[in-house]
């Protein structure tokens, strides 16, 4: 038998075509990023604006007088503040002054806590009194029929909402929680659990304030 010998054919690149190739490359997404760039400043200011409405909508849904109520840009978070809404189980997002006839009255504060399918994000009115005035669902992902009932308000076995439950609730009422001054929807404790938690938080970060 005789060997067959496999040989290997050697590719020579003609340097011009590698550099031709190269340049043709970088003009490529040089052109791509420039015309990103261009979307980009054309789209920035039209979203910025939607999310502003959006966030003012779920500012307007928790505060005491949601028709005359104003709201500064989003506050600088401290230190202390976003510690607070650590140590009460919760994230702070981002936090906004309400103001009425131009006086202060209170806060809208945005926090992030724990569902049972991921996290909820909630706006929490706080007025001046370290009151809550109400809560307001921004973005979750629990379960349809069980967990999204907590999440649209549905009434709780005394007929009250189960995020109405919060209006009037302080840091004078002690830690919120379920089955002892909070109650959650049948089927849903681990939602209900984690809204109250963003409450708690949201309380904290307004006596963090002060």
């Amino acid at each position: 038998m005789s060997n067959e010998v496999k040989t290997k054919e050697k590719v020579n690149m003609d340097p011009k075509y590698i550099i031709k190739l190269g340049v043709t490359l970088f003009v490529t997404c040089v052109v791509v990023a420039g015309l990103l760039g261009l979307v980009n400043m054309v789209t920035e200011d039209k979203i910025a604006a939607i999310n502003w409405e959006n966030t003012q909508t779920a500012m307007k849904a928790v505060v005491a007088d949601p028709e005359n109520a104003e709201f500064s840009e989003a506050m600088e978070p401290t230190s202390d503040m976003t510690a607070a809404a650590s140590a009460a189980g919760g994230t702070l997002d981002s936090v906004y002054e309400v103001l009425v006839g131009g006086e202060s009255a209170g806060y809208a504060i945005k926090v992030v806590a724990s569902g049972s399918q991921g996290n909820i994000e909630m706006m929490v009115g706080v007025d001046a009194d370290g009151v809550v005035t109400g809560v307001s669902i921004v973005k979750n992902s629990e379960t349809s029929g069980i967990g999204s009932k907590v999440m649209t308000n549905q009434p709780t076995a005394k007929g009250v909402g189960v995020l109405d439950q919060f209006e009037g609730k302080s840091a004078a009422d002690g830690t919120l929680a379920v089955g002892t001054n909070v109650d959650a929807i049948s089927g849903a404790t681990v939602s209900s659990r984690g809204v109250t938690t963003g409450v708690n938080a949201a309380l904290a970060v307004a006596g963090a304030i002060g």
